[in-house]
C-alpha cells in the first residue's frame, strides 16, 4: 500500500505551444548516424548490410536516408566504407537524389505496384550484386524486428528479398539478422539522440499531447468519434500508430478507426494520438464527478485510477540515468502487482520515429538507461470489469551536457521543457531528477472524470506530524 495521497484539484491545465515550429535536422546530424552504424557493422563483424524498407517498416532506412519510400519495398545497401546504394522501385527513383547521406540509385521494377512495368529488369540478386553485395561475406539483414538469441537466425524481410540476399552473399550462412545495429536496447544507435535529434522528437510530442488537450476539452455527450478523432490528427504530419477515439466498447464489428458512434455519459473513452517521437494515450469515464460512474464500478476512482496514477508518479520520481530496466520493471510490479491490475507489457519503452522502438524494461534487464535515451510511459493496467485508465507521454533522459546542449543550441525547445517541469513541480506536485526531460505537455496529467474538465488528480501536501 502507498504511502503517497492523491485528490482531484481544481488546477489549470498544462501549457501547451500549438504553433511551434517543426525542427528539421542538420545533415551532420545525418551523416552521425551514418557513421555510428558503420561502427557497429564492423564492432559485429559486418561486411555489408541491406537495409529493408516499406511505408509501414522504413524507420531503419530513413534513419540514414531521410526518408520512406511511401508505397513500395525499397532497400539500401551500406558496406564498411559508409558507401551506399538504393534499390527502388519505380514511383520512388525520384527521391534518391534528395536523400540525406547520399547514394547510388539501382532500378527494381518488381518493387513497384501491381501491373505496373516490371520487364527486362536485372533479377534482385543481380541488383544486389551491382548495389556492392560481396559473395562470400558476412551480411546483416536489417529488417524491424529483434528476434531472441536463443533463436535460430531468422528474417522479417520478404521471402523473396531473402533469397535474393542469400544468392547475391553466397549462401543463407552468410546471413545474419542486423536489425538490433540500429535498435538494440543495449546498443542499438537509434536508441541514443543528439540534441539535434530530441529537438526534431520534441515536435511531434509536442504535438500530440497539444492535440490530446484539445481533444479532451471537447469531449461531451453527443459529440462523435470522428469529430474527436479529427482533433487529434493536426497539421497534416504522418502517425506513428493507428489514431483512437473510441467511446463505449470497442471493436464492435471489427471497428478499428474512429465512427459516426456518439460519446455518452457514463461511457469509457478511449484516445491516442502519436507522432514522431511522441504518442498522448487517454483512457478514462465520461462522467463529471464518481457519482455518475456506472454502478458496477462505483470505485473505479480508487480501485483503478488512484493506484494507477501512484505507478506512474513513482516511475516518473525514480526515472534516471544508470537505472536498470529490470530495476524499473521491479518498481512498477511492486506499486502496481501484475497479478492484481492485469498489466502485461513492458512498463516502459524506446521512442523514435516509431511509436515502440525497442525496451531496455523487462523482469531481471541488466539494461542500464542511458542519456540520450527517449521513453514512453506505458503502464496499462486491466482490471475484469473497469474500464481503463491511461495517461502515456513521451520523456527523455539527459545529462548535464546534453542539457546545456538543448539550452544552448535550441533555446525555444528548452523553455518548453522547463515550463512543461514548473508546471509538474509546482502543480502537480512531482519531483522528478534534473536528468528527466519533458518533451510532452501532458506528463502526468490525469482528468479521470472527463466531463470536469478543471479538476485533476494531484499530489497531496503532508500536514506536520502526519
Amino acid at each position: 500500500m502507498h504511502t503517497d495521497r492523491y485528490a482531484l484539484e481544481d488546477i489549470a491545465p498544462p501549457p501547451t505551444f500549438p504553433d511551434a515550429v517543426s525542427h528539421v535536422m542538420a545533415d551532420e546530424t545525418l551523416h552521425r548516424r551514418l557513421a555510428a552504424i558503420v561502427q557497429r557493422m564492423k564492432q559485429h563483424q559486418i561486411a555489408q548490410l541491406i537495409i529493408y524498407a516499406d511505408k509501414e517498416h522504413g524507420s531503419n532506412f530513413e534513419y540514414l536516408a531521410g526518408f520512406i519510400p511511401r508505397f513500395e519495398e525499397a532497400l539500401l545497401v551500406v558496406n564498411q566504407q559508409g558507401e551506399l546504394a538504393y534499390i527502388m522501385g519505380n514511383e520512388n527513383l525520384k527521391l534518391v537524389p534528395f536523400a540525406r547521406n547520399p547514394g547510388r540509385c539501382l532500378h527494381a521494377a518488381l518493387f513497384s505496384l501491381p501491373n505496373q512495368p516490371m520487364s527486362g529488369e536485372p533479377s534482385l540478386s543481380r541488383l544486389l550484386s551491382q548495389a556492392g553485395i560481396v559473395p562470400d561475406r558476412r551480411t546483416g539483414l536489417v529488417g524491424w524486428k529483434l528476434f531472441s538469441s536463443q533463436q535460430p537466425a531468422m528474417f522479417d524481410l520478404p521471402h523473396f528479398i531473402c533469397a535474393a540476399a542469400a544468392e547475391a552473399a553466397g549462401g543463407m550462412a552468410h546471413l545474419v539478422n542486423a536489425t538490433g545495429l540500429f535498435i538494440s536496447p543495449d546498443e542499438g544507435a537509434r536508441c541514443i539522440n543528439s540534441a539535434d535529434e530530441v529537438a526534431f522528437y520534441e515536435a511531434g510530442a509536442n504535438r500530440a499531447s497539444t492535440a490530446m488537450l484539445t481533444a479532451l476539452d471537447s469531449v461531451a455527450p453527443g459529440i462523435s468519434e470522428k469529430r474527436i478523432g479529427a482533433l487529434l490528427n493536426r497539421d497534416g504530419q504522418p502517425h506513428s500508430v493507428m489514431t483512437i477515439a473510441a467511446t463505449g466498447d470497442r471493436f464492435a464489428n471489427a471497428q478499428l478507426y474512429p465512427s459516426d458512434k456518439q460519446i455518452a455519459t457514463g461511457d469509457k473513452l478511449s484516445l491516442t494520438v502519436g507522432y514522431k517521437g511522441g504518442l498522448t494515450s487517454r483512457a478514462a469515464y465520461v462522467v463529471s464527478q464518481a457519482s455518475e460512474l456506472p454502478c458496477h464500478v462505483a470505485d473505479w476512482l480508487t480501485r483503478l485510477a488512484i493506484p494507477y496514477y501512484h505507478a506512474v508518479v513513482s516511475w516518473l520520481e525514480q526515472l534516471r540515468i544508470g537505472i536498470t530496466g529490470g530495476e524499473l520493471y521491479g518498481l512498477i510490479e511492486a506499486v502496481l502487482p501484475k497479478a492484481q491490475y492485469g498489466w502485461h507489457l513492458n512498463p516502459g519503452h524506446l521512442v523514435a520515429d516509431e511509436e515502440w522502438l525497442s525496451s531496455p524494461v523487462s523482469p531481471g534487464s541488466a539494461i542500464p538507461l542511458k542519456s540520450g535515451m527517449l521513453l514512453q510511459i506505458d503502464i496499462i493496467p486491466s482490471v475484469a470489469g473497469y474500464g481503463g485508465c491511461s495517461i502515456e507521454d513521451t520523456v527523455g533522459l539527459a545529462d548535464a551536457a546534453l542539457r546545456a546542449q538543448l539550452a544552448a543550441e535550441f533555446p525555444a525547445v528548452w523553455q518548453r521543457m522547463m515550463q512543461r517541469k514548473t508546471y509538474l513541480s509546482e502543480v502537480l506536485r512531482l519531483k522528478l531528477s534534473d536528468e528527466v526531460i519533458l518533451l510532452s505537455n501532458t506528463v502526468g496529467y490525469l482528468r479521470p472524470f472527463l466531463l470536469d474538465q478543471h479538476r485533476a488528480l494531484v499530489r497531496q501536501p503532508i500536514s506536520d506530524g502526519v
